[in-house]
């Protein structure tokens, strides 16, 4: 069973799109797409545990140069 979350990405102005294509590149990743309003980018991710995501966030995805925030928001099956 894989556990999936959103990633909400603000980043530097004029630099969704470089954001965007770098965090698209990154394994773990199944979605990116830029968006409107409060955040930039949305991110949807897949690992095999809460720890796995924890690295890609931390290690990987805002490591990636233009972002100055990220909100992790995990999936529920309710």
């Amino acid at each position: 069973m894989s556990v999936q979350a959103y990633i909400l990405v603000q980043t530097e102005v004029g630099k969704a799109a470089d954001v965007t294509g770098a965090i698209s590149a990154l394994p773990g990743v199944t979605l990116a797409e830029d968006v409107t309003g409060p955040y930039d980018v949305i991110v949807r991710v897949e690992g095999t545990s809460m720890d796995e995501l924890g690295a890609l966030v931390v290690s990987q995805i805002q490591t990636v140069d233009g972002i100055t925030r990220t909100l992790t928001c995990p999936i529920v099956r309710i």
